[in-house]
């Protein structure tokens, strides 16, 4: 069963490529969106990206941002698209139906000694939760078989089972976890020097001689706002979602080490030394 649960794991490997491709492949598409789109001089009196934004053209304000934008826009698409891709990986590792009911129905087909039925209702639930039970349940049931052999010793090798099962599925639960982490981190910094750069803008713009630069103010102010704005959202997006997936992934070895203690300790109950 181990061998079987480790050969799927190598059957998977667009998961190691993925933020590879998608990371790389955003910052570009960010760029060129913030350029063509956001820059087209529709968006700006007399049609020039130079001048001031039209009122109300939302477009045009977050262009003003400077060109540290585009990476704070790639920063919040990052952090959706690895969310997304997070809530159905951990969706599928949860399997089909509810963990509670499948660990009860476990614990009671136990408790009646009826392994294979077990067995079958993993085949059902599947996900993370079913492989790892499925694989305890192997090794039950072959422990259960042997005419010979201290009782201590199959329940270690039942429990070696279980946790060497654990030790394949988690790794692609947390797996891109880093990233979003990384980013509810990275995010505030990035927008805090796009505040920096568009203040030194400012502060140059008024110290011209004579009369102020109003546009190059202007520009220095929007610039600042738009990059705080921009670094604190896709922080906050970030952080909200790193802790709602850790919590999920938490729950969910939860139940995978509850599982493995009922199947343990329904051994240990039922068989003699």
């Amino acid at each position: 069963m181990k061998d079987q649960l480790l050969s799927q794991k190598k059957k998977s490997p667009i998961q190691s490529w993925f933020a590879l491709i998608v990371i790389p492949l955003v910052i570009v598409i960010s760029y060129v969106v913030f350029y063509t789109i956001f820059g087209a001089g529709t968006n700006f009196e007399e049609g020039d990206n130079a001048n001031h934004p039209l009122p109300g053209n939302y477009l045009g304000i977050i262009y003003k941002g400077g060109v540290i934008v585009p990476i704070l826009m790639s920063l919040v698409v990052l952090v959706v698209i690895f969310a997304i891709e997070r809530f159905i990986t951990i969706a599928a590792a949860s399997g089909k139906g509810s963990s509670d009911d499948f660990l009860a129905k476990i614990r009671s087909l136990l408790m009646s000694n009826n392994v294979d039925q077990a067995i079958a209702e993993c085949d059902k639930q599947k996900g993370s939760l079913g492989n790892v039970v499925k694989a305890g349940l192997y090794k039950y049931k072959a422990v259960q078989s042997e005419t010979t052999g201290d009782k201590d010793q199959k329940v270690l090798a039942i429990q070696k089972d279980l946790e060497e099962a654990t030790e394949l599925e988690l790794p692609s639960l947390e797996n891109n976890l880093v990233i979003i982490a990384t980013i509810a981190s990275v995010a505030t910094l990035v927008g805090l020097l796009g505040t920096v750069v568009g203040m030194i803008k400012a502060f140059a713009a008024l110290a011209q001689a004579g009369a102020p630069d109003s546009v190059g103010l202007a520009n220095g102010i929007s610039e600042a706002l738009i990059n705080t704005a921009l670094g604190i959202f896709a922080s906050a997006l970030a952080i909200i979602a790193y802790n709602y997936f850790t919590t999920k992934i938490d729950k969910l070895t939860y139940s995978i080490d509850e599982a493995g203690f009922t199947i343990i300790r329904t051994y240990s109950s039922t068989e003699k030394k």
